[in-house]
């Protein structure tokens, strides 16, 4: 059984996208058989993969207004062993018609569940809000993955997003857990930064990740071309900061502390 991993924050530009393209396919290098799901209507997590978004016969959408009723008409295999439910900019208007729909929150986790068995990892790419779309990606998740970046409102939206984690906990799946919290485009020749890093770190205590993303100018360009970091230039620092953190987050996964309960707790 595949464990679904949602990488959140409602702040945008923290690096979601990137870690959940990087991240999976890190997992692949590992000989994991890996699923993205983008829930972003922005639908970057697909052209990021080097996917046409306009030209897709299905996406995520058709599957969660009942459109489409087998995920394997939307699967489009991005890689060997990496397989992505694509967005684009039609998944804007899920959220209106998920509103009338029972369970709205749960949509997203029934379509997964027909397909779990296929995988080592799920990951979804939630878009940079608190609405359903987040929501469904949050319900149909086991764990929660938090990009944060260096900056000094960092810890602020990081309390939003904890409250809402709470709310999703207690309203719609009580077993989501902490998968863990991470900085990105973190510079190390400023002191901010750093302050950034060791308040999280504080904060969060055994939920930190110690594997830091840093701010990396081939990260940025790498989606340009469809491809991810190892594709694009697998020697860079974010080629290796990926590796490291999907390498942290594996561990971590298989722990005992995490099969016990006692580590990754909301």
């Amino acid at each position: 059984m595949s464990v679904v991993i949602a990488v959140a924050n409602q702040k945008g530009g923290v690096g979601k996208t990137t870690t959940c393209i990087n991240l999976v396919a890190a997992l692949e290098g590992q000989r994991n058989r890996v699923l993205l799901v983008d829930m972003d209507p922005q639908g970057n997590t697909t052209s990021g993969l080097g996917i046409d978004k306009k030209t897709l016969p299905h996406t995520i959408y058709d599957l969660l207004v009942g459109k489409v009723q087998d995920v394997g008409q939307v699967l489009v295999k991005a890689r060997p062993k990496l397989d992505l439910l694509p967005a684009n900019i039609n998944l804007v208007g899920a959220e209106l018609e998920l509103v009338e729909m029972f369970p709205r929150e749960q949509q997203l986790k029934n379509h997964i569940a027909t397909v779990r068995d296929r995988y080592n990892y799920i990951v979804i790419d939630c878009p940079p809000s608190l609405g359903l779309l987040t929501v469904n990606a949050l319900t149909a998740a086991d764990a929660v993955l938090v990009p944060v970046q260096a900056e000094y409102y960092a810890l602020e939206g990081l309390m939003q997003l904890m409250t809402t984690l709470g709310l999703v906990c207690k309203s719609s799946n009580p077993d989501l857990r902490l998968a863990g919290v991470f900085i990105t485009m973190f510079d190390s020749r400023t002191q901010l930064s750093k302050q950034v890093r060791d308040e999280v770190e504080w904060y969060f205590r055994e939920d930190f990740l110690k594997t830091i993303i840093p701010r990396n100018v081939r990260l940025s360009e790498a989606p340009s071309y469809g491809a991810t970091i190892f594709e694009y230039d697998k020697r860079s620092k974010g080629a290796n900061g990926y590796r490291l953190l999907a390498q942290e987050l594996t561990k971590r996964l298989e722990s005992q502390a995490w099969k016990d309960g006692t580590i990754g707790r909301l």
